[in-house]
């Protein structure tokens, strides 16, 4: 299964339980749109650590990352080359 597909699941599952996946497009704005709030960001960052192993407190964290599926997952993948460089 992809990232992507996987950050997705979990945002329906966690912020939008009555959506059908099909419906949640990947670059909808999860927080213009009110999906995702500040105790919503908490809870998705906290899970993005623990699900992809990702040292989140030395990353350096842009708020657009965090916007859309897309994002995140991009997010996602940077987070991954910058641990790869650092070891």
């Amino acid at each position: 299964m992809s990232d992507k597909l996987v950050i997705k699941r979990f945002v329906l599952a966690e912020f939008l339980p009555d959506v059908p996946e099909s419906e949640l497009a990947d670059d909808l704005d999860l927080i213009d749109s009110g999906v995702i709030d500040s105790l919503s960001l908490l809870k998705l960052l906290a899970w993005l650590e623990d699900r992809f192993e990702l040292p989140i407190d030395d990353i350096e964290l842009d708020p657009d990352s965090l916007r859309t599926v897309t994002a995140i997952t991009e997010f996602v993948d940077r987070a991954r080359s910058a641990g790869a460089v650092a070891k």
